[in-house]
């Protein structure tokens, strides 16, 4: 098969999934890659290399909730990209990644239609969840800049075909207008 018509073809199904959503009423869900997942080691200067590179805006998210991780993080939803940086004197899995392997992709959020049946399969097949994030909209409101009417995401833990990468697995609806 000719790789350029599959690449049509593919292009045409997203198209009309997207047309399809904006016809019936109600929150559409996301689906397939929600973001990447990049490390680096100075947050502003990521920023800035990303900015120009993807010519993407990256925003603040949850400081607080990172933080307890020992990091920070900037956002670019049109960009489909997360930064991620170690805080500075705090031990965190993202400075022990970067001192392993240097900076560069280190997860994917995949949006899935049941996060929890996601996270099911992910034990069935030997990866456990570590992690669950929930948003109520408030917190949607304050730290999303209200893009969903609903976040909630299982951080599931590496291994096998997901190799060594932090892997995410979320519901994410858009709000309807």
């Amino acid at each position: 098969a000719n790789p350029s018509r599959q690449h049509v073809g593919t292009l045409r199904g997203r198209l009309a999934a997207c047309r399809h959503a904006r016809t019936h009423h109600g929150p559409m869900r996301e689906r397939g890659v929600n973001r990447v997942v990049m490390a680096v080691r100075d947050l502003e200067a990521g920023r800035a290399y990303f900015e120009k590179l993807l010519g993407c805006a990256f925003e603040s998210a949850d400081d607080d909730e990172a933080a307890l991780f020992g990091v920070q993080i900037l956002m670019s939803w049109d960009g489909g990209i997360e930064l991620v940086a170690p805080i500075e004197g705090i031990e965190s899995h993202v400075q022990k990644i970067l001192d392993e392997r240097g900076e560069g992709l280190i997860g994917v959020v995949w949006a899935v239609a049941d996060a929890d049946a996601s996270r099911t399969s992910a034990a069935e097949l030997g990866h456990r969840s570590f992690f669950t994030l929930e948003y109520d909209q408030a917190k949607i409101d304050n730290v999303l800049q209200g893009r969903f009417s609903r976040y909630y995401e299982h951080f599931l833990a590496p291994g096998g075909p997901l190799g060594d990468m932090q892997v995410l697995v979320g519901e994410f609806d858009i709000p309807s207008d």
